[in-house]
Formats: C-alpha cells, structure tokens, sequence
C-alpha cells in the first residue's frame, strides 16, 4: 500500500517513482518472457520521431492470464492505481504497451500528455486515468529515460497536434511551463515503477547508448468514466485482482493472440 506522503506527493507533483517495486526474480521473469514473447514480437510495430529514428511498441488491451496480465492485475498495482486516481468506481485496464527502444536507433518521443491522446477517444474526466511505467531495464539520461515537467498535471489539457508518426503538445505551452515548473529525468533501476497522471507533460530522448531501454506501461482508467469514442471496451471492464505472487507461477507466460492487439494501420498516431 501507498503511504499517506507518497500519495499528497503524486497530487503535488503528478507522479511518485516507487523503487523495487519489482523484485530481481519478477524482473528476470518478466524480460526473458518478454524478449522471447513470439505474439509480441509479431504485433510489434515501429514508430518514427521527428528525426526518423523509431522506437518499437506492442500495444493490447485485453489483461489475461500471461506475465504482463498477472502484473497489471496484480493486487499491489490495482490497489496503488486505485489510492491515486479520483473518483470510487471500479479500476479497469484500459491497454498496456511494451516500449523498446533498441541501441543507437531508438527514438524520441515529443512532450506530450497521455490524456492529450485519450481526449480523442472522449473520456469526460483525465484525473480518473493514469499510466503505470516498470521499468524492464534501466532507465537512465544516457538510453533516454523518461522526462518530466514537474506539477504540469495541474494545467489541464494542452493541445496536441502531429509531430512525425506521433502527436506532441503546443511548444509554447511547454515552453512556459519550464520557465516556471521543475524539469525531471526520471532515471529507474529495472523493478522499479513510476505512477503518473494523465496530464503529467513527459517525453524522452532517443537511445544514443548501446544498451537497451525496454519498459511495460500499463494505462488505467475508472469504471465510470465511459469513453465516447472507444470500441475497445476494457477501459469499463472492472479488472479482476491476482495474488502478488501469481508472476512468478510456473504457467504464466507469454501473451495470447486473444490480448486484442492494436494494430498499426488502425492508428498512426498513437503513444
């Protein structure tokens, strides 16, 4: 459970980081499966920055009974998730993706917020949705960890338009937060979690190192909270909660085609 202090910082700030949230034996599980995973890799599609380096992503929105499913449900997740987002209706997955930016050509993405993103898809209400990054491997400035704006959250929605296959939000507006608000690299050992809200203004450098950067975000919504737009339908399903321990049962492994993947043709545009 979250303490009191982690919790008035995540409304204060936007987000929390919580070390080893993972522990050595689930992040082993959880990057063998990953860079061994065939439905991933077979659902896997690239996306170019501005300057034309990529960074590759699978997306799915249905949480099973694989290793990235027994996470994202897992009780420690959902109860996290559930004592940082406002409202009281049920916690649902809306969809995970697996980030991997691979040496030397992996991408940047452009400062944006998630719910820049999901407003398309016409959610009424940001501060019932929220996005969990674990990191698989480190995270560090070098691999081009995640950055931050500090409180950003507190603005409300900034518009977004296309910046390369992706969708940035107006330079100007970011442009006046970092006169004013704290500049964040958000650097992660493998384990470790970082919870932010959907209107946290982030983005990150490309990997200019020669090691991997690979992280599993999983993005969160409430019941209640129905989207307009959306035909996906796991962001109302309640999730059903798993035993912390159920990662590392022998039987779980990698996704099944039945995890409703997103595939690339159906948006260009998506983070």
């Amino acid at each position: 459970m979250l303490t009191t202090s982690q919790i008035q910082a995540y409304q204060n700030d936007g987000y929390i980081i919580v070390r080893n949230f993972l522990n050595t034996a689930e992040v082993d599980k959880l990057h063998g499966i990953a860079i061994n995973d065939d439905a991933m890799r077979k659902h896997a599609f690239d996306l170019n920055d501005q300057a034309g380096k990529r960074t590759k992503l699978s997306l799915w929105y249905l949480p099973g009974n694989d290793a990235y499913g027994m996470l994202t449900r897992s009780q420690r997740m959902v109860q996290a998730v559930d004592s940082l987002m406002d409202g009281d209706s049920a916690v649902c997955h809306f969809h995970s993706k697996l980030m991997q930016k691979e040496p030397r050509v992996g991408g940047a993405w452009e400062w944006h917020q998630d719910y820049g993103y999901w407003y398309k898809n016409e959610f009424l209400f940001p501060e019932q949705m929220m996005s969990v990054m674990i990191a698989i491997t480190e995270a560090n400035k070098e691999n081009g960890c995640l950055q931050v704006i500090k409180g950003t959250h507190k603005m409300g929605r900034i518009e977004h338009g296309f910046a390369g296959e992706q969708v940035g939000a107006s330079q100007h507006y970011v442009d006046l937060a970092l006169k004013t608000m704290e500049h964040v690299y958000v650097e992660l050992e493998a384990g470790d979690a970082l919870f932010f809200h959907s209107n946290l203004l982030h983005r990150s450098e490309a990997n200019l190192s020669e090691r991997a950067r690979w992280s599993l975000i999983s993005c969160y919504n409430r019941s209640k909270n129905i989207p307009y737009n959306e035909p996906s339908g796991s962001s109302t399903t309640p999730l059903s909660m798993v035993p912390n321990h159920a990662l590392l049962n022998d039987h779980v492994g990698g996704l099944a085609a039945s995890a409703n993947f997103l595939e690339k043709a159906k948006d260009q545009a998506l983070k």
